[in-house]
């Protein structure tokens, strides 16, 4: 009975929430900024499937809490819809955090807190199907378009190479590079974060370990971005200026991606061993 009543609630959230769900998938595929969105729902699944065994335990139905959450999801999509002097991107975010809340409230009514427990970094993983509204998006565009540039002026002086910087603009001789809003790396940068948090879930145990490595996903991805310029800025000047405006300007993101994802692995690595050697000695 608790099966269906779950499936009945996840078919009536598909329902009640069919346009903001058409709405992200346009912008994933739209949008470079919310391309991970794609990959939250089969993420989510993958690691619910992982701990599939965990679906056979004697969960007990949280029936209040869950009826509380519901509510409370209800009244949000209510407000995400009606409440017209918000912002159209901002009413879709609340709009699709209160579906992820409403998923997770069935699976309290239904199957208890303790399963919720049990699936938890899954469940709340599903809330990074909220996209950014435009202000926040803004905000981490200007800081990862900054700090590139410093990562690359860093870069430049370790050569010996004059550079100055104002503001996201680097010159050196030859040359001005602006870091541009395009030339954030905004879609790596965050499936770079995404990456790392499954990584970190599925090979670390200890708490601080995962929100360090997950927390090195930030640095990494601005050390990326910075290399990215540096390396086609020294192309361009020093060996041929087309690498300037070439396939490496407007492709090769995937390549500089690759050696963040390296850098999270030897971290990840570093991590797992001291994470083995702690337990070794707490078993000894």
């Amino acid at each position: 009975m608790r099966r269906l009543i779950f499936a009945l609630l996840l078919l009536a959230s598909f329902a009640l929430w069919r346009h903001p769900l058409a709405s992200i998938l346009s912008l994933a595929l739209e949008s470079d900024a919310h391309t991970h969105i794609l990959l939250i729902l089969p993420l989510s699944f993958g690691l619910i499937y992982l701990r599939r065994e965990m679906l056979a335990s004697h969960f007990e139905p949280s029936v209040v809490p869950g009826s509380v959450l519901l509510a409370g999801a209800l009244l949000l999509a209510v407000a995400a819809k009606y409440v017209s002097s918000l912002p159209g991107d901002v009413r879709l975010s609340l709009s699709i955090f209160a579906l992820v809340t409403w998923w997770i409230a069935s699976v309290i009514l239904c199957f208890g807190v303790q399963a919720f427990r049990s699936f938890l970094f899954p469940l709340c993983f599903l809330f990074l199907l909220v996209p950014f509204p435009t202000f926040v998006l803004d905000c981490i565009i200007a800081f990862l378009q900054h700090e590139s540039a410093v990562s690359a002026r860093i870069l430049f002086r370790s050569i010996g190479v004059p550079v100055t910087l104002d503001g996201v603009t680097l010159s050196i001789p030859g040359l001005d590079i602006e870091v541009a809003h395009e030339c954030s790396s905004i879609r790596s940068s965050l499936m770079l974060v995404v990456t790392t948090m499954i990584l970190a879930q599925l090979f670390l145990r200890s708490w601080w370990r995962k929100v360090l490595l997950i927390a090195a996903a930030v640095p990494l991805s601005v050390a990326k971005n910075g290399l990215r310029i540096f390396v086609i800025a020294e192309l361009g000047t020093r060996v041929d200026p087309d690498y300037l405006t070439g396939s490496l300007h407007h492709h090769g993101g995937g390549v500089f991606f690759a050696i963040s994802v390296i850098g999270v692995a030897a971290l990840l690595l570093l991590l797992r061993r001291t994470e083995v050697r702690t337990a070794e000695r707490n078993f000894l």
